[in-house]
């Protein structure tokens, strides 16, 4: 018998999906190596950089492509590409799948580059519009104009990189993706190390690595595109069926499945009228939180999304609900207590990951307090990754929408409302509480259109998640030393001690979940 090549008609739709806990662990360890990565390099910049003037610039020069990048391309475009995409490959051959590609990668490419080349040319404008507070600072508006200059580009190559990579992920393809942000994070190391003397203002060596990360990233998915038999030649043609289903389903969805980073941004607005190294603070704090939200929110999001598409294409309503709710246990089981841990070891890792070079204790401090109010809305974060995904797998983008408004001005409530006793914690703090509004909005969505049902064992999961977590905790606090301690020692030490508390903690988690009944086979799901 001859084989048949991978993109053949006949092979084009496998038996089976693999297992989601095996490709949701898949994509959470090149998530952690990614993540580890992101924070050594947010180690080095605060090792070059620290909180100030210049930090500040960058951080706002990269925040706003890297938002248009998680609004349109993560979000609003993924969540509409994969599920048509899905459709296409369960009910038409790969012949119309290939044209889909093909009219969509043109599409949108076209719009890409026209967005890109307006905003490099109005740069200053929209520096003043996201950090209007910069105004003021003519050295910190200047900066940050000129970097977003160099970044901006970074969303035309980081939007046809996600393009490329929610392809690989409908076709159960989940690594690929899932390692390529190592390599932005290894070239913003390197421009860090190796361009900043050469530069006359050395920030601007991080600007430059994050454009020659875009590129890279985008060129080493095209391979795996190939070996698909999915290499997009771009056409454009918005008249397509598939490019209309996208748009339509795009529009709506801008606000249904970002509102976390919208409300992120407006933190960074807001954040640029206080003193200086707020924006400092939120990033380094913010990248903290995003760690477990990426390795394991995301990782199970990005699982979820292609199976419920195709679930919902095959009209398996009971295994679509089964889907949903396997998620959200999953996320209970590992949200819980890195939120717990989070809270409780807030300046300790602020200390041991960024008190290095031009960081200072005080630093350190006002770092924690707004990790501390990130950590409040961990678990809501990652519900939302799980829950958005049951409606745009549905092509549903209208209940988001109404969702995401009511989210976003509840945030700018809290906001204000906040901004004053806590200055940039609470800016924080409103983010974590309008995303226990989304994500709660979400989940009620969801049951009354009976989307989600409750599977057996709640109760039972519920009180083995309270014990685990209340050990956890003990174990923590026993084993913490003074904070004081932690901003005196050397860098050798809070990574030794850190490393003990780490072990200790997810030992004692894991030991107790075991003891408790939980076992690793109650979470596979196919």
């Amino acid at each position: 018998m001859s084989s048949q090549p991978e993109n053949s008609p006949e092979k084009h739709q496998p038996p089976r999906a693999p297992g989601l806990l095996r490709s949701s662990g898949v994509v959470g360890v090149m998530t952690m190596l990614s993540r580890v990565l992101g924070l050594v390099r947010d180690m080095v910049i605060a090792r070059y950089f620290g909180a100030g003037a210049g930090a500040d610039a960058f951080f706002v020069a990269f925040k706003i492509p890297n938002f248009l990048r998680r609004l349109f391309a993560e979000g609003a475009f993924s969540q509409a590409f994969v599920p048509v995409l899905s459709s296409y490959r369960e009910k038409q051959d790969i012949s119309d799948v290939k044209r889909l590609v093909d009219a969509v990668a043109g599409s949108l490419g076209v719009v890409l580059l026209a967005v890109t080349l307006v905003a490099m040319l109005g740069a200053p404008v929209l520096t003043a519009v996201f950090a209007p507070g910069f105004l003021d600072d003519d050295l910190k508006f200047s900066l940050a104009s000129d970097m977003l200059r160099i970044t901006f580009p970074y969303l035309l190559l980081i939007s046809l990189t996600a393009f490329a990579g929610g392809i690989l992920n409908s076709y159960d393809r989940f690594a690929v993706p899932a390692f390529t942000p190592v390599l932005l994070n290894l070239s913003m190391i390197a421009a860090a190390i190796f361009l900043t003397p050469l530069m006359d203002e050395p920030v601007l060596a991080l600007a430059w690595g994050v454009l020659i990360a875009g590129a890279l990233q985008l060129f080493f998915q095209l391979p795996f595109l190939m070996r698909l038999g999915l290499l997009p030649r771009p056409r454009v043609d918005y008249r397509h069926e598939g490019v209309s289903r996208i748009l339509k389903l795009m529009a709506p969805a801008l606000f249904g499945v970002s509102v976390s980073q919208v409300n992120l941004l407006l933190d960074t607005v807001l954040a640029s009228f206080l003193q200086t190294g707020s924006v400092s603070w939120l990033y380094y704090s913010d990248r903290l939180s995003e760690l477990p939200l990426g390795v394991f929110g995301i990782a199970i999001a990005t699982v979820i999304l292609p199976s419920l598409s195709r679930k919902h294409a095959a009209a398996s309503a009971d295994q679509f609900a089964a889907t949903l709710d396997w998620a959200v246990r999953a996320v209970l089981l590992i949200g819980l207590p890195a939120a717990l841990a989070l809270a409780l070891l807030a300046e300790p890792l602020i200390a041991t990951l960024f008190h290095y070079g031009a960081v200072t204790d005080r630093d350190v401090m006002m770092s924690a307090q707004s990790l501390r109010a990130y950590s409040a809305g961990l678990l809501a974060f990652m519900l939302i990754k799980v829950l958005a995904p049951g409606f745009f797998a549905r092509e549903n983008t209208r209940t988001p929408v109404k969702i995401g408004i009511i989210a976003m001005v509840a945030n700018m409530v809290f906001n204000l409302i906040l901004i004053f006793p806590l200055a940039h914690a609470g800016l924080a703090l409103a983010t974590s509480l309008s995303a226990w509004l989304n994500g709660f909005l979400l989940w009620r969505g969801l049951r009354k259109e009976g989307a989600w049902q409750s599977q057996s064992g709640w109760p039972r999961f519920l009180i083995q998640l309270v014990v685990a977590n209340s050990v956890l905790a003990a174990v923590i606090l026993w084993l913490k030393a003074p904070v004081n301690v932690w901003l005196a020692a050397g860098g050798f030490d809070r990574a030794a001690d850190m490393a003990v508390l780490v072990s200790a903690g997810v030992g004692a988690y894991f030991l107790s979940l075991a003891v408790v009944g939980v076992r690793v086979r109650h979470f596979r799901h196919r």
